[in-house]
């Protein structure tokens, strides 16, 4: 499929793709990306749900948050968006938005959905992630180079290519804050996992390098009702690569949640 732009609405600062009838779910996309990212997912969520999807704070057509934000700000920024109970889906930097909304924002969140999500980095892993906030001077756009190659490999397509646009095309300031927050932060609190009472699907690649399977069954092992899934042969973007398979898992639980 292609990824191309789609007509945004908006809720209060933040810009969303908005599509379909049925209980809501939102979506919450990764650093350096857009709502589009989403594009499979909205269009098989949006037959059976209403899809939020959001341009997080600093991305797409969403305005940056002022002053220095942590992880809680641009949680708070996406809670006006559940205007209703909700079903919350995020991918990298917007799992780890979701996992934080669930928590602390429970009586909004009837089910969870973490896609590619850090927890508990090693320590080769903590510096990695590090020195790349490192090398952002929040004026210039950084080369995407690695950061294509982390996420596809050698592999070129469709995909690949949107995301480099996307990347290219980022607000500096936005990207900077976003990575920054996302490599200082190592995942959810022990408490805040056993303590998440919603059910909570995790899913990530069985070749992800950074947002590692153990990462996910660690997690998912920890929360009452939580179940982890590996999709086999997928990396970090398989909401792009691996649309299909993830959207049978999306049905299948969104299903059952929304009951």
């Amino acid at each position: 499929m292609t990824w191309t732009t789609q007509r945004r609405s908006k809720f209060g600062t933040l810009a969303t793709i908005t599509a379909g009838d049925g209980p809501l779910v939102v979506l919450i996309h990764g650093v350096g990306l857009r709502a589009e990212a989403w594009g499979a997912q909205i269009a098989a969520l949006s037959q059976n749900c209403r899809v939020i999807a959001v341009d997080m704070p600093g991305h797409g057509h969403s305005a940056s948050l002022i002053g220095a934000p942590d992880l809680a700000d641009f949680t708070d920024s996406i809670v006006g968006v559940l205007d209703e109970t909700a079903i919350v889906l995020g991918h990298s930097f917007g799992a780890m938005i979701a996992l934080d909304l669930a928590v602390r924002h429970s009586n909004k969140v009837k089910g969870l959905i973490a896609l590619n999500a850090i927890y508990r980095r090693n320590d080769v892993a903590k510096l990695a992630v590090k020195d790349r906030a490192d090398s952002l001077d929040g004026r210039t756009v950084a080369d995407p180079t690695a950061t294509l190659k982390r996420w596809f490999g050698d592999d070129a397509g469709l995909a690949k290519d949107a995301c480099e646009q996307w990347l290219l095309n980022v607000d500096p300031v936005g990207y900077r804050t976003a990575y920054n927050i996302f490599a200082k932060e190592d995942g959810p609190s022990l408490d805040a996992l056993v303590g998440l009472k919603c059910p909570a699907l995790f899913v990530t690649g069985d070749l992800e390098p950074n947002s590692t399977p153990d990462m996910s069954r660690n997690m998912a092992g920890l929360v009452e009702n939580g179940r982890a899934e590996i999709l086999k042969n997928a990396a970090h973007m398989l909401p792009m690569t691996h649309a299909l398979q993830l959207n049978g898992l999306l049905a299948t639980f969104v299903s059952g949640v929304a009951k």
